[in-house]
């Protein structure tokens, strides 16, 4: 159901309240992190943090996707690495497999605690696996919604909200929460809840940069 008026306002209200704590609380955690209001300061701001000679990649992201992020970066005439491009499912793989020692890598998170951990969720690992080492620096791009109170909040927006709404857009997999809608903790070989990691802090200090964006944006 659309949002009314009042309740975006009400909203934005809240975020430009949060925002601003939980970036201090990310700072702390040796995080670079922004709260920006809107889409397209946020657009405008991680283009600010890519150097002009880097090579760039991503994982799958909603909010990225919903920003125009890629094509984007393409017009802008950056060296990409978009496994999208690729002919085969072996081309894929490589250039997932480059996307790892990227210059710049640019994800989303499925969830974030108030105190600034992140929580992610992977069918393969890519995404995943550039946070925790690999490319120059990694961006995040993520949207105010994805913001919970504790870390058992973020474990459980995850896997019961973020993952079921994900495999939607994978038909073929025949999960039971593309079935049920419900996370089953399934184990079978469609399973897209393999890697389940917690970014409790950035080492190096400002390696990873995390933009918050003052919307509902992604799920």
């Amino acid at each position: 159901m659309k949002k009314t008026d009042a309740e975006i306002n009400a909203l934005r209200m809240r975020y430009d309240k949060l925002g601003p704590r939980l970036v201090e609380a990310l700072k702390k955690r040796q995080f670079d992190a922004w709260y920006i209001p809107d889409a397209d300061g946020a657009l405008t701001k991680l283009i600010s943090l890519i150097p002009k000679d880097d090579s760039i990649s991503w994982g799958g992201s909603m909010t990225m996707d919903a920003l125009g992020t890629g094509e984007k970066l393409t017009r802008m005439g950056f060296n990409v690495i978009d496994r999208d491009t690729a002919k085969s499912p072996e081309e894929r793989h490589e250039l997932m497999r480059r996307a790892l020692t990227c210059g710049t890598f640019i994800t989303g998170t499925n969830a974030i605690s108030e105190d600034g951990e992140l929580v992610n969720i992977d069918g393969v690992g890519n995404r995943v696996a550039a946070m925790c080492y690999g490319p120059k620096q990694v961006i995040l791009l993520i949207g105010m919604n994805k913001v919970v109170k504790t870390l058992e909040d973020a474990i459980s927006r995850a896997r019961n909200t973020a993952a079921p709404v994900n495999v939607q857009r994978f038909p073929d997999r025949k999960t039971p929460c593309n079935i049920t809608g419900s996370c089953a903790d399934c184990k079978g070989e469609g399973s897209v809840c393999t890697y389940i990691v917690i970014t409790r802090q950035s080492k190096p200090l400002g390696r990873i940069k995390i933009i918050l964006i003052g919307e509902d944006i992604g799920f």
